[in-house]
Order: C-alpha cells, then structure tokens, then sequence
C-alpha cells in the first residue's frame, strides 16, 4: 500500500487500510480515547439504540446489528457490541453497560430495553434510566396507561378518605 504525499488516499487505499485493522481493537481505542476527552457532563445522558449496518446484508445472510451507547451531549459513540444471531438487544445491552460507566447518568432507549435486569444493572451502578414506549408496541402501552390509571385512582381513593379529613 503506498502513499504519494499531496494525493488523498484512494478508496480503495481505505478499504485496504480498514480491511487489515483488528475491527475490537480498533473500536476499544478509539472508544477510550473518545472517553478521554469527555467531561462528566458530556456523559451525563447515554442512550442506548440497536440498528442493523446499512449495507451489512448479503443474500439470504441477515445485517450486521450492533447496540451502541451514544453521549448524547457529545454526540459520540461511547461503544457498541455486535447482537449475536443467538441473542437479542436485551443481552447485548446488558454486555455494553458492562464497558460503559453508568455513575451518575441517565440512561436512555426504547421499550425493548425495559427488562427487570437490565434496569436494575443501571441502579447498582448508580445510574437513572427512563425508556419510552413507541406506538409499535401496544399491549405494552395498554399495560402500562393501565398500570398508571390504577396508581392514579388509588391516590384519589386514598385523598377520599384521607384521616385527615375529619368530619365534625
């Protein structure tokens, strides 16, 4: 592979380049090094998104998906894991915030991140999380309006019949 100073590298000099890196190392540097030069408040809110590569498919073989961990007042990718075809969003969440430090920050994501675990890996590391459900997803809304509606008539009931409303 050679470069002649003055020319910008072809793309088939990048595909080269990039073809020979070790892809985890690679990425583990430049993730720390993305870390290096992050305050405390550039990771005060990580969210966590899936997607599957653009491009990544071949024939019948599906994408290439990954999970990463984006600071979001940094707008830079702190790290992402591969979904294993064995796997699903949930696991590999759970292997991400094992590298990402959580001290202090609000994590962020879609509903498919909503499992007991997960939430509770976030608050052992002191971190918050608040995760959104979408409209492709229902019954999941349905049960939650539910849920919610329950707690509010609870509170009225209880506002109703409060001992401190004294009659007399």
């Amino acid at each position: 592979m050679g470069f002649r100073r003055g020319k910008t590298p072809t793309k088939a000099t990048y595909s080269i380049l990039f073809r020979r890196l070790d892809v985890v190392a690679f990425e583990a540097a430049l993730a720390r090094w993305i870390a290096s030069r992050l305050s405390e408040q550039d990771k005060s809110v990580i969210a966590l998104d899936g997607k599957t590569l653009r491009g990544s498919r071949d024939g019948g073989v599906p994408g290439q998906h990954l999970v990463a961990a984006y600071a979001v007042p940094a707008a830079a990718v702190l790290a992402q894991v591969r979904v294993d075809a064995k796997t699903n969003e949930h696991k590999a969440a759970l292997q991400l915030l094992g590298i990402v430090p959580l001290g202090g920050t609000l994590v962020t994501g879609d509903a498919i991140f909503c499992q007991r675990d997960l939430c509770q890996k976030i608050i052992d590391e002191q971190g918050d999380y608040v995760f959104t459900v979408k409209d492709n997803q229902p019954s999941l809304a349905i049960d939650i309006r539910a849920g919610l509606s329950w707690e509010d008539q609870q509170r009225r009931q209880a506002a109703l019949f409060s001992p401190q409303r004294r009659s007399g």
